[in-house]
């Protein structure tokens, strides 16, 4: 093949790319150059990227006004025990659709697979309160934590058995020749050889509950101390002089894609390759 022509795909592949890449980017920037606007220039001109005299009082505001060290802390709380207690059940439903035998395994996995193209939004809101409310947790964060642990998401399930499923057998043949049984098996050789796909179901999970606003909102009502970091945000938008203040809930909101950030960018190395892998075999 002529060098030409191998040129020229690479060249459309990175076109594309740059141009997905340019969508995706352009909604932080924006916020973030947004963040340092005042009130009036973003509503009179909102369509300019950077700001005609940047505002660092924004961030002052937005700080004092969100009680941004409670909320980080309550958002912080939601985040941690929700990834450790997806990343568990997550693993051990993987490793059960992967390795175990029992009756209707197809079925119910592929039902749970299904609700990736169903979205129930909201309807489900109040079904979850009544369970809550019965166990005296529908006004506590402990409430958002088990529904986000307990909801099972489909995309995690299907991430954990593919690599579960990649892991050679033979392993835990050799496993049940020394005595272990099959939960023992898991827990001593199957979850230290998944470091990659829990890390890329902690930043799936992490990003979930930390931007998590519906549920939150609902059962931190009764409670504020308690909302955490995305609802606070939020409610900068009316805490300001102005009717609508943007510029404080921009700031809000760009302080609180700092830390998601931070996490892709720690642990993006394990992230591709939990993503990766169980994709080609052989």
């Amino acid at each position: 093949m002529a060098p030409g022509k191998k040129i020229l795909p690479k060249i459309v592949i990175y076109l594309v790319l740059i141009i997905v890449a340019c969508f995706a980017v352009f909604p932080v920037f924006y916020t973030f150059m947004g963040s340092f606007k005042s009130s009036s220039e973003i509503l009179t001109s909102g369509s300019r990227l950077i700001p005609e005299r940047f505002v660092f009082e924004n961030y002052v505001q937005a700080w004092k006004l969100a009680n941004f060290r409670q909320y980080t802390f309550n958002s912080l709380f939601i985040s941690v025990f929700s990834v450790s207690g997806v990343i568990i059940t997550s693993l051990l439903a993987g490793y059960v659709f992967a390795r175990g035998y029992f009756p209707g395994k197809q079925f119910f996995y592929y039902m749970v697979l299904s609700s990736m193209f169903v979205s129930l939004g909201s309807l489900t809101l109040y079904p979850l309160m009544m369970i809550m409310r019965i166990v005296h947790l529908n006004q506590s964060l402990w409430g958002v934590i088990l529904i986000h642990i307990f909801a099972m998401n489909a995309t995690n399930l299907f991430i954990s058995r593919s690599y579960v499923e990649s892991i050679p057998r033979e392993i835990d043949e050799a496993s049940k020749i020394d005595g272990c049984s099959f939960f023992q098996i898991f827990r001593h050789v199957i979850a230290p050889l998944c470091t990659p796909v829990m890390a890329t179901i902690g930043i799936l999970s992490f990003r979930s509950s930390w931007n998590d606003y519906l549920l939150p909102m609902v059962f931190t009502m009764a409670n504020p101390k308690r909302m955490p970091l995305i609802v606070g945000v939020v409610n900068l938008k009316s805490s300001g002089e102005a009717a609508s203040s943007w510029n404080l809930m921009l700031a809000g909101t760009a302080l609180s894609i700092i830390p998601m950030i931070v996490i892709y960018l720690c642990f993006n190395r394990y992230f591709i390759e939990g993503l990766t892998s169980g994709s080609v075999k052989g």
